[in-house]
């Protein structure tokens, strides 16, 4: 039996409950939009298929990595997608569901706190801490990373700071698994 990296292991609780919310949030879309009446089936197929996800999930680098959270908040969209295609649900379909369900969850943080994490985000310490990042990011020591590059503004530029993604971890997970 394939297993799951320790490092997401630590924190498998905490993305299994983010996923149980999500799945909360998506019922209505999913008896709306894809016409799936039974949810507490669907609810179990997903979750089954997010063990499997588990054990795919590329390990990049852990607590040293900006990007594994991203992979640890995001990577259930893989377990939802999958489930609503075997079901027969379109595409266009899945990614409305899963973009609309992402900013729902989103929204239940409040708003206080989105904003303190903007904040945060923007801060001149996580601006050096991104710029380090993405220059370890280009090294591509976890093959199944994101690949990027901080930007900075140039002269007569309206933006504080940009990053410039070269090679997307999803995609490749999706290129991996068929999704």
């Amino acid at each position: 039996m394939a297993q799951i990296h320790p490092f997401y292991e630590a924190h498998r609780g905490a993305m299994e409950a983010a996923m149980r919310q999500r799945l909360d949030l998506a019922e209505g879309m999913l008896r709306e939009r894809a016409r799936l009446p039974d949810i507490d089936a669907i609810r179990q197929e997903v979750m089954d298929e997010f063990e499997v996800v588990l054990t795919q999930m590329p390990y990049v680098g852990g607590a040293e990595s900006r990007m594994s959270d991203f992979f640890m908040r995001l990577i259930g969209f893989m377990a939802i997608g999958r489930v609503l295609r075997r079901r027969g649900v379109s595409p266009p379909v899945i990614g409305d569901l899963e973009r609309e369900t992402y900013k729902a969850q989103l929204l239940t943080v409040p708003e206080a706190e989105r904003l303190a994490s903007g904040r945060q985000f923007m801060s001149p310490e996580n601006q050096a801490w991104l710029r380090e990042q993405a220059v370890k990011s280009l090294a591509e020591a976890f093959p199944e990373d994101f690949v990027y590059d901080f930007v900075e503004p140039g002269p007569g530029d309206d933006f504080e700071f940009g990053i410039d993604y070269k090679a997307c971890g999803f995609c490749k997970f999706a290129a991996r698994h068929g999704d």
